[in-house]
């Protein structure tokens, strides 16, 4: 892949990184599945190996090296499994808001570890009954002394499980007009008070990754453990949407990549009426038209990532392709499951797994449809 916003030294970390994982991870991957969890000893060996956060300021123990570097994690983890995603909501989604809106002392005190794999991080936004009304959420944390009471409750959260570090969206005043306005971030540490985990939630697919429901009964977190500036919570979280959304379009672009790849060597070897199932012109058409929606987008991707990395505004281009992606590896994961036949159903075949991983992406870091009234308004609509 000849992306534009790679240099030789990305090439050699790629390599670098690709032979770790195939040591390390994939002969690994299916076991995990099956144990529904992902071992904290993967993500230590990660953190050895310099693999987390490699972005973050060497002051705090990473390589501060530019975001190339995490798109390349973030593909190369996609290419082994859909499971491996809580890593990149570490790397690329919970540890800039560390970054941008911490002090000095927060950055000290929790970066090293989380660079180490000895910290993983979650972000906590869903809740039960509101979903992408992000504005309209119920916890709230109302200050008492030198400490906030934070209560209320969480659902789908990547992480949830190994969790140590939690960035939770609450109300610190619920009576704010309107509402987003009184909205803040805080950090939740493991063992705090009043802090407990809910059921390890069974998904349709993402088997290795744990998801989890976070539950908050007076929980006691000190007034230190605020994210920025009380109120503005929500601001924080539209600012970060951006690459959030990007790496779930990456995600989708580089599973699609996977599964044509492997229906391509599927097909060729595969025999029916005498013949290899690929020299039919049906299967041809499809897979030719699978190539090019896959040429096409990796094209756009790979331009906005670009953009993203040179700093600019490009939400609604980045909506665009999270909406776009998502939609055709959906699509892509079924045709491509149809051309392996009844092998495509059988949990062996790898297909399988990425037929039932690659829906939820349309779903989560806003719906296909949010994408959708994003773009609008973008337009003037």
């Amino acid at each position: 892949m000849n992306h534009v916003y790679l240099k030789d030294e990305h090439e050699i970390f790629r390599r670098s990184f690709r032979r770790f994982l195939q040591k390390e991870c994939v002969p690994y991957y299916d076991e995990w599945e099956e144990n529904r969890l992902v071992p904290r000893s993967f993500w230590r060996k990660m953190g050895e190996q310099g693999f987390l956060c490699p972005d973050v300021d060497e002051s705090y123990g990473g390589n501060g090296v530019d975001w190339g570097f995490s798109v390349i994690i973030n593909e190369e983890l996609e290419r082994v499994g859909s499971s491996l995603v809580g890593i990149g909501l570490h790397n690329d989604i919970v540890i800039p808001y560390l970054t941008s809106y911490g002090t000095e002392e927060q950055k000290r005190k929790w970066l090293p570890t989380c660079v180490t794999g000895e910290t993983i991080t979650a972000i906590a936004m869903t809740e039960p009954g509101y979903g992408s009304d992000l504005a309209n959420i119920q916890t709230t944390a109302i200050l008492d002394g030198d400490h906030y009471l934070l209560n209320g409750q969480k659902t789908f959260i990547t992480n949830g499980i190994h969790a140590d570090l939690v960035i939770v969206a609450c109300k610190t005043n619920p009576q704010a007009v309107p509402p987003h306005k009184g909205m803040s971030l805080l950090v939740v540490e493991r063992n705090t008070p009043g802090f407990t985990r809910g059921r390890k939630l069974n998904k349709v697919g993402l088997h290795a990754q744990d998801t989890a429901e976070l539950i908050f009964e007076d929980c006691r977190v000190p007034k230190e453990n605020l994210l920025g500036e009380e109120g503005k919570g929500f601001t924080y979280l539209m600012e970060k949407l951006q690459q959030e959304r990007l790496i779930v379009a990456i995600a989708a672009q580089v599973s699609t990549e996977r599964m044509l790849e492997l229906t391509l060597d599927y097909v060729k070897s595969r025999k029916a009426f005498g013949k290899a199932i690929s020299k039919f012109q049906n299967t041809q058409f499809k897979l030719v038209e699978m190539a090019t929606d896959i040429e096409m987008g990796r094209t756009f991707l790979d331009q906005l990532i670009a953009e993203h990395m040179e700093g600019k505004d490009i939400v609604a281009k980045v909506s665009m392709a999270k909406w776009k992606l998502t939609e055709m590896a959906r699509d892509v994961a079924t045709q491509c499951m149809q051309l392996h036949g009844g092998y495509g159903y059988m949990e062996e075949y790898e297909i399988a797994r990425r037929y039932r991983d690659i829906p939820v992406a349309s779903i989560y870091a806003g719906t296909n449809e949010i994408m959708k009234t994003i773009i609008a308004k973008n337009l003037g609509l």
